[in-house]
């Protein structure tokens, strides 16, 4: 991912919440709205601590702020298994 967006959906859950970004900024305890922004716009990813404050703000789970990141994650590690099942294989026939 690195280079691109971070898909997300933390400002469809904020409108959805009605609130503006300097309001969710206020209320999770950040100085001013300008990470709410990034955060929002896929710039980068918010601390662990302000993903689960957003999350219970919003009143959903964090995966369901990053949905398209989880697929994206699930997809990368089912290929890491199968390839790590591959070579555990290819190691046991060479022996």
């Amino acid at each position: 991912m690195k280079g691109k967006r971070i898909p997300n959906s933390l400002k469809k859950y904020r409108k959805q919440a009605g609130l503006k970004q300097k309001e969710v900024a206020k209320i999770i305890g950040l100085k001013s709205s300008s990470l709410i922004s990034r955060w929002e716009r896929g710039i980068c990813f918010p601390k662990p601590l302000n993903m689960f404050k957003l999350a219970i703000l919003y009143q959903t789970m964090v995966d369901a702020l990053f949905y398209d990141v989880r697929r994206t994650l699930i997809e990368e590690i089912k290929e890491g298994k199968r390839n790590a099942m591959k070579e555990g294989e290819n190691m046991m026939t060479k022996e």
